[in-house]
């Protein structure tokens, strides 16, 4: 346990170090007005130089996301199939299944689904 602890502390009091140093050694330097806009032959820009984010595009891909990884859960359970009692298999599965199909109701009923508005 104290082989552990020595550990944690050399390996925090590197972090550390190596941290201090990047941020020494680093080039940056106070960060200014003209520094932080775009550069456009001297003058002030017209508009914004970051493009619109769309949130709904945002919210569509962590739905994506989601989901993806349940499929990546439930692909293991038809393996394991031969080697499980096959009731606690069932009941385990209808849960799991249950309660994504609860997930995808919620996010229809609350509209996240739908694009176009």
């Amino acid at each position: 346990m104290l082989m552990i602890s020595t550990m944690t502390l050399i390996i925090f009091i590197i972090t550390v170090i190596v941290m201090m140093l990047a941020n020494l050694l680093s080039k940056k330097t106070l960060l200014d007005r003209e520094k932080c806009s775009p550069f456009e032959c001297g003058f002030d820009p017209m508009t914004s130089s970051r493009l619109p984010f769309s949130l709904r595009f945002f919210l569509i891909a962590i739905i994506f996301l989601i989901f993806d990884v349940e499929i990546a859960l439930l692909l293991p359970m038809i393996m394991i199939i031969k080697s499980s009692n096959l009731m606690n298999w069932t009941i385990t599965s209808m849960f799991f299944i249950f309660i994504l199909l609860i997930g995808l109701y919620h996010e229809w009923n609350q509209g996240a689904l739908e694009w176009n508005e």
